[in-house]
Formats: C-alpha cells, structure tokens, sequence
C-alpha cells in the first residue's frame, strides 16, 4: 500500500481481550492507522486507555460515539477500512456477524463495511462452544461471505479445560493480516 493501512480492530468480550492491546501495539509500530472499537463486553475485560495510548487513536465504545462534525464514528471507520479485524470473537459475535446483527458499534461497522475490505475473524471461546454446531454451521456463513478464520488453536483455556479455543498467537494474527493487506495493493 502507498499509504498506512487503516484497521478496524474489534475486542469482543473474551479473557483474551488483553490480547488485543499487543495486536494493537504491534500494527502502531508497523506504521498502521489502527481504530479500535470495543464491545461492552469487552469493556469488562479492558478498557479503552491502553487503546487510545498505542494507537494515538481514540477508542468507539459505543454505538453512539461521534467525531466532531455530522457523520457518525462507525460509518466513519466502515467507509475506509481497509480491513475489519475482530480480535479476539467470541461464539456471541459469531452468531451476530453471520446473522446481521447491527445491535452494536461493532456490528454496525461489519455491516456498513468498505465493501473492498477483508474481514478477518479469530475466534477464542470454551472448546465446546467451538464445536457446537450452532458455531460451526456460523463459521460456515462467513466463510462464504469470504470472512477469513485464524484459528483458534488447542491448549489450556481459561475454563481450565485443555483443547481447541484458544486466540491464535498475536504474532501470526499480525502476520496474516499484514500479508492480506500486502496482497491488497
């Protein structure tokens, strides 16, 4: 790209919100313009400070938040991102993406998208929740859509269960949407 790419970061409600500051962090340091858009569940893991800082940004937390001026803050970022990445995103999201849920500032974003943007999803949630068929048959609908799925991966998940749930690493998050974006030029 000839100019800093512009990512629509989600942070869902998940024990792996925390996670999201680095990948925030990490996209600053490349050069990115990163937007951040925080769910309120999400606001009970994190909060919008370490955001605002690494990004030099400031932070949507609600669907109501608006920049000086007329234009609504989640239109804003939808018309140019050049990516959505949603960060981690739990079974909830899932569902809401696949359904068309607009209930939030981040559905909305998802919904009004820059239709030339990619939509990347890492998912990280209880094993079970994963394989649920109701979470299957939603990671289907947005394969379909052409929503790309980075994980997740196995290990030991915060429910204290050992298996598939985990957000992927940081560092491959940041390196996929750093290739989809190269690809993109």
């Amino acid at each position: 790209m000839n100019r800093p790419a512009r990512i629509v970061l989600g942070v869902t409600g998940s024990i792996a919100a925390h996670k999201a500051i680095d990948i925030a962090s990490q996209f600053t340091r490349l050069g990115h313009e990163v937007n951040v858009v925080l769910t309120r569940d999400a606001q009970r893991f994190v909060t919008a400070l370490p955001f605002k800082t690494l990004s030099r940004r400031p932070v949507v937390t609600d669907l109501y938040d608006e920049d000086e001026g007329w234009k609504p803050r989640h239109i804003t970022l939808a018309d140019e991102a050049d990516v959505l990445l949603i960060a981690p995103a739990t079974a909830n999201t899932l569902a809401k993406l696949a359904h068309g849920m607009a209930d939030d500032a981040l559905g909305c974003v998802a919904l009004a998208l820059n239709p030339a943007a990619a939509v990347v999803v890492a998912p990280a949630m209880n094993g079970k929740m994963w394989e649920h068929a109701a979470t299957r048959a939603n990671i289907g609908v947005l394969r379909s859509r052409g929503v790309e799925i980075l994980g997740p991966d196995n290990g030991l998940l915060s429910c204290g269960y050992e298996g598939v749930g985990r957000l992927m690493e940081v560092e491959r998050i940041v390196s996929r949407v750093v290739e989809i974006l190269g690809a993109r030029v």
